[in-house]
């Protein structure tokens, strides 16, 4: 394998990436038999067939994913070196790539927008999806640092707090528990809830909370993937809602929703900036951890301590 170039391998991402030959040539600025040559040369080296070819398109075989596992190994030490390279130099440049939970989305731009401001020539792109979409992606490096509420405990994780949020149960302004105080968990447990998907870290803790409330778990609950359709149906509904703080901040402030006085609420959390700790530690990425470590807290638009009006 020794006569592999990494123009070789790039082919070979792009081509898992994108599935086709014609679409990774495309992106990578070649023509199709080009790419289709740098297989075949890698193959040979390897003695072996590295992609499935089928009708819809192109998948690797077991020795593929190994191949592009070097492969992705060597990216990230030429981008880690590059990194580091560039420290030396005093030049603060190159690329970031982070992925967040749907939660974050509430106050990830302006950090985002916070940290460029600080480090204007650097090349920092989002992802903002479902938890087992950014855990994925942090799974199979092709994000830098995510932001969630949980680490994973599928593989071994860095994990450095840079925040609190509060878990709530919301309602509509005219539900008729507002203005109680101290309501007991088992008289919100036989409310009508909307609710996030099972694999979403809030949803887990609603199913904590709630777990010694015998029956409780076969609900009555709605699923939804969006927190916005959560938010509009208890708008438009008498049920309520267990979220993020975070989450429904614009909408109490506005007095569209209301904020529930349950006992054993608020549930305070943790967000937690998460890397690998199987890949180096790039100076971009310990400054982007220290920015959140030092001003993280004041993008969070926790209002715990001034919503008593509106419960």
């Amino acid at each position: 394998m020794k006569n592999i170039t990494f123009r070789q391998l790039k082919s070979l991402r792009a081509i898992e990436a994108h599935g086709k030959v014609v679409a990774a040539a495309k992106v990578l600025g070649l023509t199709a038999p080009a790419v289709t040559l740098q297989l075949k040369q890698v193959e040979a080296e390897a003695g072996i067939s590295l992609f499935d070819r089928m009708a819809h398109g192109m998948s690797p075989t077991e020795a593929g994913h190994a191949v592009l596992s070097a492969a992705r190994d060597i990216e990230e030490r030429l981008a880690s070196l590059e990194a580091e390279l560039n420290a030396f130099k005093g030049i603060k440049r190159g690329r970031i790539v982070v992925g967040a939970v749907s939660t974050v989305k509430y106050f990830a731009q302006p950090m985002v927008a916070a940290f460029a401001t600080l480090y204007p020539d650097i090349d920092l792109e989002l992802f903002i999806e479902r938890r087992a979409e950014t855990v994925e992606r942090l799974r199979n490096h092709t994000i830098d640092v995510a932001l969630l509420g949980r680490p994973p405990r599928e593989f071994s994780v860095r994990a450095a707090i840079f925040g609190e949020h509060s878990l709530v149960v919301v309602s509509a302004p005219n539900h008729p528990l507002i203005g109680r105080h101290a309501i007991p968990k088992e008289e919100i447990a036989r409310e009508h809830f909307f609710l996030r998907n099972p694999d979403s870290a809030t949803r887990a803790h609603f199913d904590r909370f709630m777990s010694e409330i015998p029956g409780r778990a076969d609900g009555p609950n709605t699923e939804m993937e969006s927190i916005e359709d959560i938010k509009q149906a208890v708008m438009a509904d008498t049920s309520v809602a267990f979220l993020s703080a975070h989450s429904v901040a614009a909408e109490v402030q506005a007095g569209q929703l209301a904020i529930l006085d349950v006992v054993g609420l608020p549930i305070r959390r943790q967000w937690f900036a998460v890397s690998r700790t199987d890949r180096a530690m790039t100076p971009l990425m310990a400054a982007f951890e220290a920015f959140l470590s030092d001003q993280g807290r004041k993008f969070l638009p926790d209002f715990m301590g001034s919503e008593d009006a509106s419960l």
